[in-house]
């Protein structure tokens, strides 16, 4: 079995103390080894964490139990995965107006939400022509893979979300709306968003694409590609197996083999999607810390800028 257990998490539940809880978050993380970023808010906790499996568990078991959290933790959910390779390089607990970031006020999944649908009547549900399938995360993310049918909005950030609806939707004819994010916090905020703007049926998939992966056997799958993940994985499969992507260090752009093949591409400098956009100044840091990342390989070390 691989070594590193890396366990995605969140959670919309009202936190008036957030900012006090940051500082014993972080204390416990680093008592347990655990690597990675948890975000905390007024709205609630969200990130992606990982470490040995006991070590991960015991982080897991303090978040749901201290009384710190006043047993608003208690049924805290998590998706799991493994890797040979620690995912992550250092650990950050950050304090955020919202642990998604929408940008409306007032918009919360702990007033209304929408439907939640389990990854096994998810396909059923989506397959019905009434329904609109709205793919909620960003463009580079949509690139690389999205259920079969699923509108792409083409947004940059989440913050453009909201525009997108207003422009492209109309509650009076979109009866049936269903949407989804990578691993489910996004769409569940989005439903929030669109039941707030006067949309009656909405639904979205409980534990997002990640869920569904795992769950759904791949001969039943209506999941085309594969599915971007926040960590050194980069991409994930079914079976939430690691995929062929690697990323782009300039510009955080996913990148397919055939990317890595193009004459655009040089590893930790440019890729076929930023060659042409990044500046003098800026490539020649690039090539510098490049270098630095090829010595300390060859020293048998691991540069501490090498992946964020």
């Amino acid at each position: 079995m691989s070594k590193y257990l890396t366990a995605a998490l969140y959670k919309f539940v009202s936190l008036p103390n957030y900012k006090a809880l940051q500082a014993p978050v972080l204390e416990a993380c680093k008592a347990h080894h655990i690597k990675g970023t948890l975000l905390l808010a007024e709205e609630g906790i969200n990130g992606t964490i990982a470490g040995l499996p006991d070590d991960v568990h015991h982080l897991l078991n303090f978040l749901r139990t201290d009384p710190l959290f006043e047993n608003k933790l208690s049924d805290l959910e998590h998706k799991e995965s493994f890797a040979d390779e620690h995912p992550f390089y250092r650990m950050k607990v950050k304090l955020k107006k919202e642990i998604v970031t929408l940008g409306v006020p007032g918009v919360s999944p702990t007033k209304k939400v929408g439907t939640y649908v389990k990854p096994e009547d998810w396909n059923a549900l989506i397959s019905d022509p009434e329904v609109v399938l709205i793919d909620t995360r960003n463009d580079y993310e949509v690139g690389i893979g999205t259920f079969k049918g699923a509108i792409d909005p083409k947004t940059a950030t989440f913050r453009e979300f909201p525009e997108y609806v207003a422009n492209h939707f109309d509650k009076t004819k979109h009866k049936k709306v269903a949407m989804f994010c990578t691993g489910g916090i996004r769409c569940e905020k989005a439903s929030s968003y669109m039941i707030d703007q006067g949309f009656e049926e909405v639904y979205h998939l409980q534990g997002g694409i990640l869920k569904y992966l795992e769950t759904v056997p791949e001969a039943e799958s209506m999941w085309e590609g594969e599915c971007f993940v926040f960590d050194q994985r980069v991409a994930v499969k079914h079976n939430l197996e690691i995929g062929d992507f690697d990323q782009c260090y300039a510009c955080r752009h996913p990148l397919s083999p055939a990317d890595m093949q193009s004459e655009h591409f040089m590893a930790g400098i440019s890729c076929p999607h930023c060659f042409d956009k990044i500046s003098d100044e800026k490539r020649a840091r690039l090539i510098e810390r490049q270098k630095q990342v090829d010595l300390a390989k060859k020293r048998g070390e691991v540069h501490i800028g090498e992946k964020q």
